[in-house]
């Protein structure tokens, strides 16, 4: 019996709603950037929707997913109700209210400091606070799914962890401490100037420790993408997972490399050491381990699944893969877009190269093919294969869900592609409006109109994802088929490090020290480094 249905259609149908509403403000974003209309009248605008599509993206819709989704994966993996279903909806009421208070001051215009919580712009007040109530609400996630798989394992001795509960408490243990970073710098630095009890603030300081969140975070919105890689994909196109161990192992990589990485961002900062930035870059490289490790056991999984549909040969087989199958075209989707965004993301990370793309297009292109490209649609994925459960419906429409993916893909791939082209021309992000009449920039004016094409295609997209979820109860009910998730070609013991976290989270948390503890104890120390505050919008 899964009874914790509600709860997780609850943190769904939040996610999605403003998914869509933040997927709009983009396209309004692409159109705005265009040629295709006038100047925005008040720049203003612009970077208020920025600020609202950005926090939505970032910080609600992956979170609400992560919880969701986790809350699903503990009660059906572990085979068990979920314990603390009261602090559960109390987390995610949290995460509600913290949506409601951030939003409301970025739409009165009060806190258009986007989303990258970067000093000496300072918004309103209720906006951090808001923030501040997400976070605290998905802390509340990540006790209660430490505490699950404990009662689990203590009920359980020496049984081996389930795969998806293994990532999940991955996630749940990556994002527990990359929040650190930019909790201290919002409760340490920027709630006190805030509230206007301090006129200045330590800038560079407070871009470092936000750096300790800014790209480990990727890591926990890619997380539940990785779960369903293991444990959904498999299963739902007709084969076994390749190794059950290989994916574990991803997982713990994740769990280390992904801290001690995010100070690639600030190579064009002068208050860190090259020393420092270097170094950075160093564990940047090795976090792509993982992400090959993942490819490579996928790849074979998928194999696995045509060769028992008769595929053979040493590429015969491709032709026997079930294309006609929504989640073969996910996977194969997600894959195409996560390596064209991972090798945008080597440039990012060498300290040479950096200095060509920095803070242009090519940066917005590349995240948008990881997380919105990627990411996303795995989100998708997750969502289809859950909602019959969950709402004991039949099986959703195949041929709309086909259209639907193709249709993320494709818009994707015309979005992001100009980008990446405008973005070695120089174009900055972050730019209400550019002056399409100069020669220099004319060019490009062709190219940023394609990408709105791209993004209208977006947003059909993510219009017919609703559509789709929100008509499955008319379809008729089937009988309750227990939930699985993929099984491995060969159940081999687990060794005891990939059985459980101890050893892996003092990598984490030591990795992120020796990477962050000099450069934060030295800005902490230094005299003389605060700037005037910039206070952003009317009164508060």
């Amino acid at each position: 019996m899964f009874l914790a249905r509600r709860l997780v259609l609850a943190h769904f149908w939040v996610a999605f709603a403003g998914f869509a509403v933040a997927l709009v403000l983009g396209e309004w974003q692409m159109v705005a950037r265009s040629p295709l209309v006038p100047w925005v009248s008040n720049p203003e605008l612009y970077y208020r929707s920025v600020t609202t599509h950005g926090t939505v993206m970032a910080y609600v819709l992956p979170t609400l997913v992560a919880m969701g989704f986790g809350y699903a994966i503990t009660e059906l993996s572990l085979g068990r109700p979920l314990l603390g279903v009261r602090w559960a909806w109390a987390g995610f009421w949290l995460v509600v209210l913290g949506t409601v208070v951030a939003a409301t001051p970025v739409a009165l215009g009060h806190a258009s400091v986007l989303y990258t919580f970067y000093p000496p712009m300072i918004g309103s007040v209720f906006y951090y606070l808001g923030v501040v109530l997400v976070v605290v609400g998905s802390w509340i996630w990540v006790g209660l799914t430490s505490w699950n798989l404990y009662r689990w394992k203590k009920d359980n001795p020496g049984a081996t962890v389930p795969l998806a509960m293994f990532g999940n408490t991955t996630g749940a243990y990556l994002w527990a401490w990359t929040s650190v970073g930019a909790a201290s710098e919002v409760i340490l630095l920027i709630l006190p100037a805030a509230f206007g009890w301090k006129d200045t603030i330590d800038a560079g300081l407070a871009r470092v420790l936000f750096s300790w969140t800014l790209h480990a975070i990727v890591y926990f919105w890619l997380m539940p993408a990785y779960i369903a890689f293991y444990t959904i994909i498999p299963r739902a196109i007709g084969g076994r997972l390749y190794s059950d161990t290989m994916g574990r192992v991803a997982f713990v990589l994740f769990l280390v490399f992904s801290m001690p990485i995010g100070i690639h961002h600030l190579f064009a900062d002068p208050q860190v050491g090259a020393g420092f930035k270097f170094l950075h870059a160093v564990f940047t490289a090795m976090v792509s381990v993982p992400t090959l490790l993942t490819v490579f056991t996928i790849c074979a999984s998928v194999e696995i699944a045509a060769r028992l549909r008769g595929g053979r040969g040493a590429f015969g087989w491709v032709k026997a893969l079930p294309w006609d199958n929504p989640y073969m075209l996910a996977v194969a989707f997600a894959f195409i877009m996560l390596g064209f965004g991972g090798a945008g993301g080597i440039i990012n990370m060498s300290y040479q190269l950096n200095e060509t793309v920095h803070n242009t297009h090519w940066v917005t292109g590349h995240f948008h093919l990881i997380f919105a490209g990627a990411i996303v649609i795995m989100y998708f994925v997750v969502a289809y294969d859950l909602w019959p459960q969950l709402l004991r419906c039949g099986p959703l429409p195949t041929r709309l869900m086909k259209w639907q993916l193709w249709l993320w893909f494709v818009g994707m791939m015309i979005t992001t592609l100009p980008w990446h082209w405008v973005g070695l021309l120089g174009m900055p992000r972050r730019m209400a409006y550019y002056d399409y009449s100069h020669p220099l920039l004319h060019p490009q004016a062709i190219t940023v109109t394609i990408s709105s094409i791209g993004g209208l295609m977006l947003v059909i997209s993510g219009l017919m994802f609703i559509w789709i979820l929100a008509t499955a109860r008319r379809r008729a009910n089937g009988p309750e088929v227990p939930y699985t998730f993929a099984r491995a070609v060969h159940a081999a013991p687990v060794p005891l490090a990939l059985n459980s976290f101890g050893l892996w989270v003092g990598l984490m948390i030591g990795l992120t020290v020796v990477n962050y503890g000099f450069p934060i104890v030295q800005l902490a120390s230094l005299p003389g480094t605060s700037v005037p505050v910039v206070r952003v919008g009317g009164p508060r």
